[in-house]
C-alpha cells in the first residue's frame, strides 16, 4: 500500500462541550501536540500532500510513475505508457481516446520500455509547446529548451542518460543522472518496429520544420537533438510544470 504523507500525520477527532457549549473538534499533530478547533468555525477541509522530486511518485493510468530531480529539472524516471493499444497497421486519430503503439504490437513491450506515439498523438492534436498533451495532471510535453538544459545538465553524456545495462560499448549507460532512459526503438511510417536495442527517441512538444526530438544510440556517449517527421511511434517522457 502507497504511503501518503499528510501536512497532518493524522486527525484524531473528539468532540467536545466547551464553555461556550460550542461542539470543538481537537486535532492531534504528529508531535503528539492538540489543537482545538471550533467545529462551527470550519468552512472547508482540504488534505495536501508535499511533492518532493525524486521520492514521489505519480499515479496516472493504472500506472506508478518514479520522479527524479536532475539539476533544476524534474522528471519521470519512466517512459510513458497511457492509452488503449491499437495495431501497427491503423492510425491513430483524433477521437478521445488517447492510444498507443507497442513495439511489436506485444502489451508486455509497453510494459517494459513504455508505449510509442505519434507526435499529434502525444499533443492530443495541440501544437503549443509546452503542453500537457497526454502527460498526467501537473506535468507536460519537455520542449526542445527543456530537453537542451538536460542535455547541458549531463554535459552531452548520453550514458548518463541510460539504464545500467543499456548501451554497448562506449555507449554502455551509467545511469549517473537517474534518467534511466531505455534503448526502446520506435514505429516507422510504415507501421513496422525497428531498432529496440539501437535507439531510442524521445518527442518535445516543440516544432520546427517538423517536431524536435530527443534520441539516443546505443554505441555510442552522444545526445543528439533534431526534427523528424510527426508519423513515426515515439517514446514519451514528461517534465513537471
Amino acid at each position: 500500500m502507497k504511503k501518503i504523507n499528510y501536512f497532518l500525520f493524522f486527525i484524531l477527532l473528539t468532540v467536545n462541550i466547551i464553555a461556550q457549549n460550542k461542539p470543538q473538534m481537537n486535532v492531534q499533530t504528529k508531535n503528539n501536540g492538540t489543537i482545538p478547533i471550533i467545529l462551527e468555525d470550519i468552512v472547508d477541509i482540504t488534505f495536501t500532500t508535499t511533492f518532493t522530486c525524486g521520492t514521489s511518485t505519480i499515479d496516472y493510468g493504472g500506472k506508478t510513475y518514479h520522479t527524479v530531480q536532475i539539476g533544476s529539472q524534474c522528471w519521470l524516471k519512466e517512459n510513458l505508457e497511457i492509452g488503449d493499444m491499437i495495431q501497427s497497421s491503423i492510425d491513430m486519430s483524433d477521437n478521445g481516446i488517447i492510444e498507443k503503439y507497442c513495439y511489436d504490437s506485444n502489451p508486455a513491450n509497453c510494459g517494459l520500455y513504455g508505449g510509442l506515439y505519434k507526435w499529434n498523438e502525444v499533443m492530443q492534436y495541440g501544437t503549443s509547446a509546452s503542453t500537457q498533451g497526454i502527460c498526467p495532471s501537473g506535468w507536460h510535453i519537455p520542449t526542445k529548451e527543456e530537453f537542451d538544459v538536460l542535455n547541458t545538465t549531463v554535459s552531452g553524456n548520453s550514458n548518463a542518460l541510460k539504464a545500467v545495462g543499456q548501451g554497448t560499448g562506449s555507449g554502455l549507460g551509467t545511469n549517473t543522472s537517474g534518467f534511466s532512459a531505455l534503448i526502446a526503438g520506435y514505429r516507422q511510417i510504415d507501421g513496422t518496429f525497428s531498432n529496440l536495442g539501437i535507439n531510442t527517441f524521445m518527442w518535445s512538444s516543440t516544432m520546427g520544420n517538423q517536431p524536435y526530438r530527443l534520441w539516443l544510440q546505443a554505441d555510442d556517449a552522444v545526445t543528439h537533438l533534431d526534427i523528424d517527421y510527426e508519423t513515426y511511434g515515439m517514446s514519451v517522457r514528461c517534465i513537471k510544470d
